[in-house]
């Protein structure tokens, strides 16, 4: 069975830009969510790349995975049909310590920027660059399921002050 684990981080400055590779144009669009972490999405790169992925709860931070290649033009047709969306630019970093990328929102949820890096283990030996901020792991609001369906610019005012947000 395919696992994700990954530790989520606010990225507190610019620094990550030293590292990062090409930016890559994401859309995404959430086919189901649910409250306890069930997720279907299809994702489509801007150079259409398009995939589905299905995602459950496992032990602690990791997370069940699935992914399937989709053809562009089925995407675009689930593209129209998603009521929850997200549309960021990944760029994925040379970094040390696991696989560390950091997304930049768009639109509904701009000015967000959070890193992640898939470990191979949930305990995996972590430097935390310091370009990030506070670790919000766990914390189901940071997900992009929840972002596409309650965006920064529609949460209440104590979480921005929780996080000394600016928006």
């Amino acid at each position: 069975m395919a696992l994700e684990i990954e530790r989520r981080f606010l990225v507190a400055n610019s620094g990550w830009r030293l590292l990062a590779g090409p930016p890559q144009a994401l859309r995404q669009g959430y086919l189901s969510a649910s409250p306890d972490g069930f997720t279907v999405r299809m994702r489509l790169r801007a150079d259409g790349r398009a995939w589905l992925t299905l995602k459950a709860p496992a032990a602690g931070i990791a997370r069940h995975e699935f992914e399937y290649d989709i053809p562009e033009r089925d995407a675009e047709e689930l593209w129209a049909l998603t009521p929850h969306r997200v549309v960021k630019t990944r760029y994925c970093l040379q970094q040390e310590g696991g696989d560390w990328v950091v997304d930049c929102f768009e639109g509904s949820n701009s000015p967000l920027i959070l890193a992640e890096v898939e470990l191979e283990t949930p305990d995996s030996p972590l430097t935390i660059p310091d370009w990030c901020g506070v670790e919000i792991t766990g914390d189901q609001r940071w997900s992009n399921a929840a972002l596409a369906c309650q965006p920064l610019s529609m949460w209440p005012k104590d979480w921005i002050d929780q996080y000394r947000l600016q928006t």
